[in-house]
């Protein structure tokens, strides 16, 4: 059976741990310049072209694919 008072403890629980707010987020990215300072060019260059290669190798299947779905469709015809 469900009681108030538990539901009134998850309520605070999930106040307590919520969303870090704008204080805790300028900390955390204080913490990560001072690990990361002088690799954080190199790190994100690398995650840029991480994602264009991605992006490269999603469009190329998704063309490999139409292009395999058109050709099926022209050899049945």
């Amino acid at each position: 059976m469900l009681c108030v008072s538990n539901l009134m403890h998850e309520a605070t629980v999930l106040g307590v741990i919520g969303m870090p707010g704008p204080l805790e987020l300028v900390i955390i990215a204080g913490i990560i310049l001072l690990l990361f300072g002088k690799r954080l060019p190199e790190v994100m260059g690398s995650l840029g072209r991480s994602i264009v290669e991605f992006k490269k190798g999603a469009s190329d299947e998704t063309d490999r694919n139409s292009d395999d779905a058109s050709q099926g469709k022209m050899t049945e015809s």
